[in-house]
């Protein structure tokens, strides 16, 4: 694989093909996302993110507290930490597909939060914010999808503010002997066909499980996020592995 050359689920292709290729993903299952995540995870990813936006820890009061959710236009984390936020909480959603934005303001405004959330168009590899920004960054299930992950570690830290907390929450590798064989079976035979049936759309969930076998291990992932600046970095394996929530800080 040569440098201007990646991986697309386990499709070798150009770099500059990538982005486009995951927007046809996401453009495809948008509409049925949480189902797609109910399908991959067995219903958990719901309480995986609440570990995660309990993880962020927004104050309680009125004291300002800014958060960049990125990769996360359906609106999930940034619903979740405002609502455990106090009036000083506010939101930035940012995602490079539109589908999914859509989606995330409709929530916010079903929910009564569309003058604390806002949704930003956007690149997490080039993101439109001046440096130390945010108090808290977080992504979701969202940065195994990013084309060049290390530009996208390096500007998270960059519109991170001194004291400030990078969170990833990403698909992992498992680590108990046994259901590592049963989590490939139900990955690559059960969730493309439940995908078909549910969507029409069998690749696309095929694309996804790939991408997680792709994925980096917590180890090579917490270095990435060293070599991206950030500090007092660590991950906590959920679930036997499936999930893993990583933590970095700059200081």
């Amino acid at each position: 694989m040569t440098r201007e050359e990646t991986h697309f689920g386990y499709r070798q292709v150009p770099l500059a093909d990538k982005q486009a290729l995951v927007d046809g993903v996401f453009h495809s299952v948008a509409s049925r996302y949480d189902l797609m995540n109910d399908l991959m995870s067995g219903g958990l990813h719901r309480a995986w993110k609440d570990v995660l936006a309990n993880t962020v820890n927004p104050p309680k009061g009125n004291r300002p507290f800014k958060l960049l959710d990125v990769a996360g236009g359906t609106g999930d984390i940034a619903l979740r930490v405002t609502q455990a936020g106090g009036t000083g909480t506010r939101a930035t959603v940012l995602d490079i597909n539109a589908d999914m934005l859509a989606v995330g303001r409709t929530r916010a405004l079903e929910r009564g939060y569309d003058d604390v959330v806002t949704f930003v168009d956007g690149n997490a590899e080039t993101l439109p914010f001046p440096e130390r920004s945010f108090d808290a960054v977080t992504i979701a299930f969202g940065i195994r999808n990013v084309p060049r992950i290390d530009a996208a570690l390096t500007e998270a830290f960059r519109v991170c503010r001194t004291g400030g907390r990078f969170l990833c929450l990403e698909f992992s590798a498992v680590d108990v002997p046994g259901l590592d064989a049963l989590y490939d079976l139900y990955s690559f035979n059960v969730i493309p066909t439940l995908g078909r049936m549910v969507t029409g759309d069998g690749e696309a969930y095929r694309y996804l499980v790939e991408s997680i076998r792709r994925f980096p291990h917590p180890e090579a992932f917490a270095q990435m996020m060293r070599d991206a600046g950030f500090a007092r970095v660590s991950f906590d394996r959920m679930a036997g592995g499936i999930v893993a929530l990583h933590s970095g800080w700059r200081l």
